[in-house]
């Protein structure tokens, strides 16, 4: 009885090891990686319709719609989600942008970066996303002594909040600086209209854009995120965004399926 007793425990073990072993190998290899722009809803600096001055105060991440609310980045990732794990909160990290944010995939090796604009500062934050599209805007970040690759270097790029792009114009030249073809998701309103041929030119791929009005809340993103880190395809993730949408905006599923669309 004993040996068998010993010869399980030692299975135990074997088995311990390996897992870790697994784990540590993977950690080791480039992890994939996600870089998301959140412009933070603002009533006095942004054309929207106000909405209540707590939520519209875009110099307040902690109070914000796109942000410190329920359905903002940083709650809806760090409390309601049970795939992500918050690792690191930065305030004021750079010029325009109010607090920083990592996140690591629970089951898989990715990693998420989400920074939190001044709201004031919607036209920067959505340069510095175009940018990084086309393989610009470098952004690096050490964590555990390893340099994660974020911004231009990142597998995906997405944005979240009003569509400036319906308020002013950009005179900005984009050209793919790699090889690589960056996925990018585009949460504003009619963001395929606005954006299309800036990402056209930026040499990325469009997983998801808008054909309308919306509402930028997290969980789009965070369901869509969902298959993009299991390697889902574009129309796999198009429909968990749209379920998603769904769910909360309680719109038809095939109102949602229009809105958020993949592709040119």
């Amino acid at each position: 009885m004993r040996y068998y007793q010993n010869k399980s425990m030692i299975r135990k073990i074997f088995l311990l090891l390996f897992s870790l072993i697994l784990s540590t190998i993977a950690f080791c290899q480039n992890p994939k990686t996600i870089h998301v722009f959140v412009a933070l809803c603002d009533n006095v600096n942004q054309g929207i319709v106000p909405v209540p001055a707590g939520i519209g105060n875009g110099q307040n991440p902690s109070t914000n719609l796109y942000w410190g609310c329920g359905y903002g980045v940083k709650t809806y990732f760090a409390k309601h989600s049970g795939d992500w794990q918050l690792l690191k909160t930065i305030p004021n990290p750079e010029e325009h942008i109010l607090e920083r944010l990592l996140f690591k995939h629970k089951t898989t090796n990715t990693f998420l970066l989400a920074d939190a604009y001044d709201g004031a500062h919607i036209k920067a934050c959505t340069i510095d996303f175009l940018n990084a599209s086309a393989g610009d805007f470098n952004c690096t970040y050490l964590y555990n002594d390893q340099y994660i690759e974020f911004g231009g270097q990142a597998d995906l790029l997405a944005y979240t909040g009003h569509d400036g792009l319906m308020d002013f114009n950009l005179d900005l030249a984009l050209v793919s600086k790699s090889n690589k073809k960056r996925d990018v998701i585009i949460l504003a309103c009619y963001s395929k209209s606005y954006f299309k041929e800036f990402i056209r030119d930026a040499g990325a791929n469009p997983v998801i854009w808008t054909s309308g009005l919306m509402a930028p809340e997290a969980y789009t993103l965070e369901w869509a995120l969902d298959g993009w880190v299991i390697g889902e395809s574009d129309a796999q993730i198009a429909e968990r965004a749209a379920q998603a949408y769904n769910h909360y905006q309680k719109c038809g599923i095939n109102g949602a399926r229009n809105l958020l669309r993949t592709g040119f």
